[in-house]
């Protein structure tokens, strides 16, 4: 093969690889042909905030507990905020409930402890048969005991302008008055969580 004739052929396909690589690229992105399909995506509304400045109107007092729960514990806040709007209450209500529940049992219902019951105290809010709060059955029952407990605090002239510990003492009358405050911010928070869920 001649020289011309070598240079004209590799001429050719230099140019055909040239094409190849600068068409290629772009022929390769360029979209196909297809009809466009609608997809339905389904998007999950946010559900509407607590106004929090209802939950602790008067500010915490004192220093603050927490503790880690149990889904029993959890099933017992979403019980007392059933509860609690069953009775047509609101959500402070339910922060002073929760509150003096995480005080009495640490949102456990508890049932006779034995040698360490004090009286006959049962419950999540530790009430007793003999003061009259209801039968064992009734006060170990969480939506019993949360109405009950509402009812006191319903009788409480001005609770809802009260600090919590104040209008938890009123109904509970505890023989350790002030220990219901520390639970104040953790309460409001199961509120805040669990309210509109």
């Amino acid at each position: 093969m001649n020289t011309i004739l070598r240079k004209s052929v590799l001429g050719v396909a230099g140019l055909a690889f040239a094409g190849g690589v600068f068409a290629g690229p772009a022929a390769a992105h360029a979209a196909p042909s297809v009809e466009p399909v609608a997809v339905a995506v389904a998007v999950q509304a946010d559900k509407p905030s607590v106004d929090k400045a209802k939950l602790i109107p008067h500010g915490v007092q004192g220093a603050q507990s927490r503790i880690d729960l149990s889904d029993e514990q959890v099933d017992n806040v979403k019980a007392i905020i059933a509860a609690t709007k069953k009775a047509g209450m609101d959500e402070r209500a339910a922060v002073v409930s929760i509150a003096t529940a995480l005080q009495e049992s640490k949102l456990e219902n508890l049932g006779h402890l034995g040698d360490r019951n004090d009286h006959d105290s049962q419950g999540l809010f530790q009430q007793r048969p003999s003061s009259g709060w209801g039968t064992v059955e009734q006060i170990t029952d969480p939506e019993y005991s949360t109405m009950a407990f509402l009812k006191g605090l319903k009788q409480v002239d001005g609770w809802q302008d009260m600090p919590l510990t104040e209008a938890a003492q009123t109904v509970q009358v505890s023989a350790y008055p002030d220990h219901y405050a520390q639970w104040e911010q953790m309460a409001a928070d199961l509120v805040a969580e669990h309210w509109n869920s």
